[in-house]
This record gives C-alpha cells, sequence and structure tokens, in this order.
C-alpha cells in the first residue's frame, strides 16, 4: 500500500505560549521567546538566556497525580498532543483505537527527573528516591503516557536522533499509514532541558550564543555574519497525521499532505555537521524523490538554521546542491531566533509552523539577520514576514551523530 497521508490536528508548547495560535503569532510577527533564565540562577553561566515555557500549567492535559509523578517533558507532550487530538476532532465514537498509533521523541528525555533524584540522593540518601523515578526519566514514556491516557492501541513508540528527532518521528508515522499497518499516528517531539548542568555543557562545547546576554531576544542570530551559536529551547509540537481516505471519511479538516521524507547519515562526526554537506543533500533529494516533486515545486524551506557557524554555511551548501538553479528563487528561513532550538521537539515545532505557513500563505521571517554572512547567500526572508501562495514546503532537521531528515508538505486540494 502506498496512501496519502494528510495533516488534520496540531499541537504545541513552547516559549510563545500553550497553543498553536500563540506560536504562529509570535513567529510571523517575529516577537522572539527568548529571555534571560528564570527557572534558576544563570549568574555563572557563559550563557544566561534560553527560550523557556513560563508559567505553564501541565493540568490542562494531565491528572495532578501525574503532573507529581511525571517528568516536565512527558508534561509538555501530553500538552501538545492534548491540543492535536482536540483540533484534529478525532476522538469519536467510531474511532478504532487500536488502528491509532503514537511515535513522540525526545533528545534528552527526562533529565528534570535525573538530575533531581541525583540530589535527593546526594541530601537525603536512597529512601526517598521516588518510585515513580525511573519511568519519568525514559524518552519513551511521552509516547506510553499518550497511549494509555487516549487508550491508543496502535504501535507506541519512541525515536532518539537528537535535533532530528521530531522529524524523523513524523516521518517514520507517515510510513506506518502508507503501509496500511495504522490509520492514523499521533507523532512528534518534546523537550525539557534548560538546567545548568545542559546550558554549561553546551556552553563548554562552543555551541550556545554567550555574547548576548544583555538583550536576549537578540543572541540567536541564524545566517547572520555575526552569528555566536544557538539559544537552548524547551517545549513539544505534536502532528495527528491521518490516511487521506480516513480523514475523508469523517470530514475532517486538512490542513497539507505530508508528502516526502528522507533520512541519511553523514556518517562523519558525532558533533559537527560533514562541511560537504552530502548528508544533508542526500537527505533533501530523497524527500523530493519521495513526494514525487522536482526543486522547482518547493516554494519556502524552513530551515534547521541554528544560528552556528557551522550548521548554517553547511546547510546553505546542501539547499545550492540539492536545488540546483533553483535554489535562487526559494524562501528560506529560520524560526529558531524564536521559539529557541527545542532540540529533539525543534522538528516537530518547525514541522508545526511549516504547515501554517503552507495553509495560510505566510513565509516567517528570519528575524536578527542584519549583516548577511557571505557563505550564506540564499533568501533567508529577513526581518518580515511575506504573503506567498505556497504550493510545497520542506523541514529541514539535523542532529549530532550525524542525523538529517527532511519532510516536504504540500498543499491539499
Amino acid at each position: 500500500m502506498n496512501r496519502r497521508v494528510v495533516i488534520t490536528g496540531l499541537g504545541a508548547v513552547t516559549a510563545l505560549g500553550e497553543d498553536v495560535q500563540s506560536l504562529w503569532t509570535a513567529v510571523v510577527e517575529g516577537h522572539s521567546g527568548v529571555r534571560r533564565i528564570q527557572s534558576f540562577d544563570p549568574s555563572g553561566l557563559k550563557t544566561q538566556v534560553a527560550a523557556e515555557v513560563l508559567d505553564f500549567d501541565p493540568a490542562r492535559y494531565m491528572n495532578r497525580k501525574d503532573v507529581r509523578r511525571l517528568d516536565r517533558s512527558i508534561q509538555f507532550a501530553a500538552n501538545a498532543a492534548g491540543q492535536a487530538v482536540e483540533d484534529a476532532g478525532l476522538l469519536t465514537d467510531n474511532l478504532d483505537r487500536t488502528r491509532v498509533g503514537v511515535i513522540i521523541g525526545s533528545g534528552i528525555g527526562g533529565i528534570h527527573s535525573l538530575v533531581k533524584s541525583q540530589q535527593i540522593l546526594e541530601t537525603e540518601g536512597p529512601d526517598r528516591i521516588s518510585p515513580f523515578f525511573v519511568p519519568a526519566c525514559l524518552a519513551d514514556m511521552s509516547a506510553g503516557y499518550i497511549s494509555i491516557q487516549y487508550g491508543f492501541g496502535g504501535p507506541n513508540m519512541a525515536i532518539v536522533t537528537a535535533c532530528a528527532t521530531g522529524n524523523n518521528a513524523i516521518g517514520e508515522a507517515m510510513r506506518m499509514i502508507r503501509l496500511g499497518l495504522v490509520d492514523v499516528m499521533i507523532a512528534g517531539g518534546t523537550e525539557a532541558a534548560i538546567l545548568p548542568l545542559t546550558v554549561a555543557g553546551f556552553d563548554q562545547m562552543g555551541a550556545l550564543a554567550c555574547n548576548s546576554n544583555d538583550v536576549p531576544e537578540r543572541a540567536c542570530r541564524p545566517f547572520d555574519r555575526d552569528r555566536a551559536g544557538f539559544v537552548l529551547g524547551e517545549g513539544a509540537g505534536v502532528l495527528v497525521l491521518e490516511a487521506l481516505e480516513h480523514a475523508q471519511a469523517r470530514g475532517a479538516r486538512v490542513y497539507a499532505e505530508l508528502a516526502g521524507y528522507g533520512s541519511t547519515s553523514d556518517a562523519y562526526h558525532i558533533a559537527a555537521p560533514d562541511p560537504s554537506a552530502q548528508g544533508a543533500v542526500r537527505a533533501l533529494r530523497l524527500a523530493l524523490e519521495d513526494a514525487g516533486l522536482s526543486p522547482d515545486d518547493i516554494d519556502y524551506i524552513n530551515a534547521h538554521g541554528t544560528g552556528t557557524d557551522l550548521n548554517d554555511a553547511m546547510e546553505t551548501l546542501a539547499i545550492r546542491q540539492a536545488f540546483g538553479p533553483a535554489a535562487d528563487r526559494l524562501m528560506v528561513s529560520s524560526t529558531k531566533a524564536v521559539t529557541g532550538h527545542l532540540l529533539g521537539a525543534a522538528g516537530a515545532v518547525e514541522a508545526v509552523i511549516s504547515v501554517l505557513a503552507l495553509y495560510h500563505g505566510i513565509v516567517p521571517p528570519t528575524i536578527n539577520l542584519e549583516n548577511p554572512d557571505p557563505r550564506c547567500d540564499l533568501d533567508y526572508v529577513p526581518g518580515k514576514a511575506r504573503q506567498a501562495a505556497l504550493r510545497a514546503v520542506i523541514s529541514n532537521s539535523f542532529g549530532f551523530g550525524g542525523h538529517n531528515a527532511c519532510l516536504v508538505f504540500r498543499r491539499h486540494g
């Protein structure tokens, strides 16, 4: 079987708000969610800014007992999944829940619970460790919790491919529907990793923007000559994927078609992208081939666009090599300067943004791009969103370990 797959529901929790509309409005208007870290005192760290989810209410889609037991990353996923399921109008009486699966990935998983429990062990002893500590830490528990919460009895798993996790989760979910294994998949990514330990770790790698602590909203500068690294974000993005005939049979609203998926490995380095960009080029070409589209059919790319020196130059080269002359007419933007880099949730949140760009005919801008890097010579939609009749868009994600994952969304109808 090779069934067509469409998007019928969207959900998101980000530093811009606990819903999709807050995310979309801020992205289009270029309002950054990056600010000085508030969940702990960052004074001793090189980087003191992040895109935190503030005043978060996990009880919107989770009972109070589970709020106490489960990691922040699982709470984000449950909220985003609840939004997406509601948005899709999925929970009808005649839904065969054995034909609904869940893939929610995370780059790091329940690190909040891990760090907290280690502190309890050291200060209060082993008898004070929660019996729910282990489940709270597991990277697969977001998918497991969502499956249990809604009684979805199809495939249920997590994918972990660092910053490509969200795209890989969505792409593999699409394949399951195409093969006829399920009719519906709940897919996306979640991450809650803003802690002194992780910030310090990324600082030591030289990956974070540590030169804008006094002006947080200007810290992340994708494709700019003066870019200095990414800004850590947190949250979750979840999409409802559905076989077209299944969506049509129940009269569902369709945002877009998920038409193509490409996944490759650089086989080069554990952290740095291959400067030749060959792995990313192959992922882009495979995604186009899978969608049955040519470079001329794509109007917009939501770039991985981390604001690091290595990624932005590599990604520009990859797009130029994969698209050839068509690269000059492409619109490309990075929304990470607004959302922060959500690691394992980045691709999922950016998939939500890509679908909305296609649905509304609006290309989000790349904010903070003021001094273009000569090596980054594409149309990055600097500063201000554009209205455009979009036919098809691509969302790129690249992760530590050499993971490359590209998704192609096509206008439906």
